[in-house]
C-alpha cells in the first residue's frame, strides 16, 4: 500500500458534558462535516513525515528521534504526538507525506483537532500496515477499543501493553474518539465509560435537525482554556484519590465509585465545595441528563427532550462553570428564536452551542441565530451556523472505494444486554 486516505468526522456531543473521563455516560454523534487525511509513501528516511495542510497553508517536517516545538495549540503538534506514539509502540514508521483538508471549523467544539489526530493516526497506521500486526489486533480488537487507544495517543495515558507517551496536554477521555469511529449515521449514541461500551444507538427522527453556532470565543485547549478545562478533570482525579484513600478501595474512575456507595462519595466531596459542586454535576449530567434525553429521543418527543438539555446547560453555567457570556447567550436565544431544545457542548470555555429545530427550518433558523448572535456580540466576527444530522462514521477510502478494508478492519460495538 502507497497511499490511503481517511476521512473522520467532526463529533457533536448532545449531552455528558465532562463525564466521559470520570466514567460516566455520554449521548453523542459524529456530524456531517469531516476532516480528510491522505497518507502517501515517499522516498525519504525512515521516520520522516512531512504534514500539510490545505487550509492553513501550511507544512511541517518531522523526522524520528527528531524534537521539533510547536506552539500551544498548533495543528503540527497533534501529528507530532501521532508520529511519537506510533513509533513507539510499533517501531519506527516508514516515510510518509500526510495531507490534511478539513470542512471542521477550528476551535470551535467540534473536535477538529481530535479528528485531526484519529485521521493522521489511521492514516499512518494502514500506511505502515499495523493493523494486521498481531499487537495491535490484541490491543484493539473493535472500534470501541480503537477509540479507547487514540484517546491515550491524545491524553499520554497507556492502553494495555501500549506505553504512553507526553499526548497534546489535554487530561480528557474518549468520548470524541468514540463518536468519530462508533457513529452509526443517522442515531445518537449512548455510551458509558465504566464499564466502557455502548448503551444503544437512538435513531434520530427524520424531521429533526441540529443547528450548530459557532460562538466566535475560540476552545482552544491551549494557554487559560486548558488550564480551566484540565482544572475540571483535576477535580475528577482529586475525588476519587480522597475516595480511595478513605476507603482503602481502588476504584477507576469517579462512576464506579458512586455505584459503590453515593452517600459516602457525596460525603467526602462535601469537604470541599468545589468537589462538592463537581460531583453534584456529574450525577445529574451522567445519571439523569443523559438517559432522559436518550429516551426523549427515542420516542421522538422534542418538549421532554427540551427539559433535558435546559437542566443539562443550567448544570454547565451553575456547577460546572466552562461557560462564557457568548454561549450562555446563544442557548437562550436560540430558545428565543424558536428551537425545541439548545445547549452549549464541548470542553467549554468557547466554543459552540446546538439547538434542535425542524429539519424543513434548519437553515432559515441559522441564519436568524448567527444574525441575533452577531448584533449581541460584534467583538466576534468569526462567528458562523451549520446545519447537520448524526453522520456517518470514520472510514477509509481508497481509489474506487466507498468504504475500503481499513475500515471494515474494525468491528462496531454491540450494545450490551
Amino acid at each position: 500500500m502507497s497511499e490511503v486516505t481517511w476521512r473522520v468526522p467532526g463529533r457533536l456531543e448532545v449531552l455528558g458534558k465532562h463525564t466521559d473521563y470520570a466514567g460516566g455516560q455520554v449521548l453523542i454523534c459524529p456530524v456531517e462535516q469531516a476532516v480528510t487525511v491522505t497518507a502517501v509513501a515517499i522516498d525519504e528516511p525512515a521516520g520522516t513525515v512531512v504534514a500539510r495542510s490545505r487550509d492553513a497553508a501550511a507544512t511541517v517536517r518531522l523526522g524520528a528521534g527528531v524534537a521539533t516545538a510547536f506552539p500551544s495549540g498548533h495543528w503540527g503538534r497533534y501529528v507530532r504526538t501521532v508520529v511519537d506514539r506510533l513509533t513507539a509502540n510499533f517501531g519506527v514508521l516508514r516515510a510518509a507525506e500526510l495531507t490534511v483538508t478539513s470542512q471542521v471549523p477550528l476551535a470551535s467544539g467540534l473536535s477538529s483537532s481530535s479528528a485531526l489526530l484519529v485521521g493522521c493516526a489511521l492514516a499512518l497506521a494502514d500506511l505502515n500496515e499495523l493493523p494486521a500486526t498481531l499487537r495491535w489486533q490484541g490491543a484493539m480488537p473493535d472500534r470501541l477499543a480503537l477509540a479507547g487507544y487514540l484517546a491515550t495517543v491524545e491524553n499520554g495515558r497507556t492502553w494495555g501493553p501500549l506505553a504512553g507517551a507526553l499526548g497534546v496536554g489535554t487530561q480528557g477521555g474518549s468520548e470524541d474518539h468514540t463518536a468519530m469511529l462508533c457513529g452509526v449515521e443517522g442515531t445518537l449514541g449512548h455510551y458509558e465509560f465504566d464499564p466502557l461500551g455502548l448503551v444503544r444507538q437512538v435513531a434520530f427522527p427524520p424531521g429533526w435537525a441540529f443547528v450548530v453556532a459557532v460562538s466566535g470565543v475560540r476552545a482552544e485547549k491551549t494557554g487559560a482554556a486548558l488550564a480551566s478545562y484540565n482544572a475540571a478533570a483535576r477535580a475528577v482525579a482529586d475525588l476519587l484519590a480522597r475516595w480511595n484513600a478513605v476507603t482503602g478501595r481502588a476504584e477507576a474512575s469517579l462512576a464506579a465509585a458512586w455505584r459503590e456507595d453515593a452517600a459516602r462519595l457525596t460525603a467526602i466531596a462535601a469537604e470541599e465545595p468545589a468537589l462538592a459542586r463537581r460531583l453534584a454535576h456529574f450525577v445529574v449530567e451522567s445519571t439523569e441528563c443523559v438517559p432522559a434525553g436518550a429516551q426523549a429521543v427515542a420516542v421522538g418527543d422534542a418538549a421532554a427532550f427540551g427539559e433535558v438539555a435546559a437542566r443539562s446547560q443550567r448544570g454547565a453555567e451553575d456547577l460546572l462553570g466552562n461557560q462564557v457570556p457568548a454561549t450562555i447567550d446563544l442557548a437562550r436565544s436560540a430558545l428565543a428564536l424558536g428551537a425545541w431544545a439548545a445547549s452549549s457542548f464541548g470542553a467549554g470555555f468557547g466554543g459552540s452551542v446546538w439547538a434542535l429545530v425542524g429539519a424543513l427550518e434548519a437553515d432559515a433558523f441559522a441564519g436568524a441565530w448567527l444574525a441575533d448572535h452577531r448584533r449581541r456580540h460584534p467583538d466576534l466576527p468569526e462567528a458562523t451556523t451549520l446545519v447537520t444530522r448524526p453522520g456517518a462514521p470514520a472510514a477509509r477510502i481508497a481509489a474506487g472505494e466507498s468504504d475500503g478494508p481499513g475500515s471494515r478492519a474494525y468491528p462496531s460495538p454491540r450494545p450490551r444486554r
